[in-house]
């Protein structure tokens, strides 16, 4: 049986859609199956932002490990929520910036 490519979800804020774009880019060419948040590009409703946010745990379940997109070290509580669910479910995480220990 053939190896499975390593999968590898994204956390971070999407105000930081440019960087997660390129690091989906480049965790895509070294042969990482990759989960990103969802990208809206228009104002949605608190409804729709809870059920993506629902849905990216989901996404962190399947991964093998997370890697959070942190320019100069932020993390906002969507993305801290995430990191703390990783780390309860025992998922490795790495940081693309330096980053407090976030709980």
């Amino acid at each position: 049986m053939p190896h499975r490519p390593e999968i590898v979800c994204i956390c971070g804020s999407t105000r930081f859609l440019d960087q997660i774009r390129a690091a989906n880019r480049d965790l895509t060419f070294s042969g990482v199956i990759v989960l990103a948040p969802g990208e809206a590009d228009v104002s949605i409703t608190d409804e729709q932002k809870a059920a993506l946010g629902a849905l990216h745990l989901r996404k962190i379940d399947l991964a093998d490990r997370i890697m959070v997109v942190n320019p100069g070290g932020y993390i906002g509580e969507s993305t801290s929520r995430e990191v703390a669910y990783a780390r309860a479910a025992g998922k490795p995480i790495s940081f693309t910036d330096p980053a407090q220990d976030v709980s």
